[in-house]
């Protein structure tokens, strides 16, 4: 079902299934031979959720081999690579961010990412995690379950997004007069056009001079057929539907014209450097993820770090 803009959804369904097959991506990194990423708490979030596609897949009783189209570009056997590099990037940005002396960090939409609970954090930096209350409340219960507690001074402010998150996150303690650490982690795709540029106006109205961004996006290319990216996309899930993972993958985007991140950022007074996927993989001994001429793959994403000011 196509998306609209005020549906809802939890972990199990709609757009945050994304969120439960990310963690379910990097528990499988986690648990590979010569693991790339450690997040320890990505398997037990998964079986919490409780999509059994997903806790078959981090169990090892279900095969990406088996369950990926030999046709498409988006294949889940690419997913745990690809997030292993990813969670690596946005690992290294908060470690950067902080070695700088930055002392205040916001997740963007932070479905079960576990930073603040895994990353070994200064003792006087203030974390906040930014997502609807459904999933803030879910991730804090399973985590506490566990008997693990934040390793950061852990503030949530349960939003959507499409609401008004600035006051909400005022009110919970951020100072806009400090700089801030941002990540914007697979959120871009799944927000319309104008409401990415309103997300990265409201971040830069939020930031003091010096603050940090990362986030990560698609860049536009002409050659590129969406059509056939979308098709792309309905034949992986049409393949995974097989074995029990009912969700169309093509419908939870938001298609539009997008103003280009970098170019943007850049309007806004960031200065920004782009990192290809091929590129984090590489850095850290990871085979390339292929890509095509004519469609679009996880390999496409470009990674960027922005800096306010100077």
């Amino acid at each position: 079902m196509p998306r609209t803009d005020n549906d809802t959804w939890d972990l199990a369904t709609s757009v945050g299934v994304t969120a439960t097959m990310v963690a379910a991506a990097r528990a499988i990194a986690t648990n590979a031979d010569n693991p790339p990423i450690e997040d320890r708490f990505a398997e037990p979030l998964v079986r919490a959720v409780g999509v059994e596609f997903f806790t078959r897949w981090v169990s090892g009783d279900l095969s990406a081999a088996d369950v990926d189209h030999e046709d498409s570009t988006w294949k889940l056997e690419h997913m745990p690579d690809a997030m292993a590099a990813r969670t690596r990037f946005f690992d290294s940005f908060f470690h950067d961010a902080t070695d700088a002396g930055i002392r205040q960090a916001v997740i963007l939409a932070s479905g079960l990412d576990a930073r603040a609970y895994r990353l070994a954090w200064p003792a006087d930096l203030t974390l906040f995690e930014i997502d609807q209350p459904e999933v803030i409340e879910f991730k804090a219960a399973t985590l506490a379950g566990l008997g693990v507690t934040p390793r950061a001074d852990l503030r949530t402010v349960a939003i959507d997004l499409r609401n008004d998150w600035p006051k909400a996150l005022r009110e919970a303690g951020f100072d806009a007069s400090r700089p801030t650490a941002w990540i914007a982690e697979g959120l871009f795709g799944y927000l319309p056009p104008e409401a990415q540029d309103r997300l990265l106006d409201n971040v830069t109205a939020l930031s003091a001079g010096g603050s940090r961004l990362a986030c990560e996006a698609v860049p536009e290319t002409p050659d590129r057929d969406r059509e056939r990216a979308r098709e792309m996309m309905r034949v992986a899930a049409a393949k995974w539907r097989e074995h029990g993972l009912d969700l169309e993958f093509a419908d939870l985007g938001f298609e539009g014209e997008r103003n280009d991140v970098e170019a943007y950022l850049q309007g806004l007074g960031w200065r920004t450097t782009g990192t290809p996927m091929s590129q984090l993989l590489t850095e850290i001994g990871l085979a390339a993820i292929p890509q095509t001429n004519d469609s679009v793959s996880v390999a496409d994403t470009i990674y960027y770090t922005s800096i306010l000011g100077g």
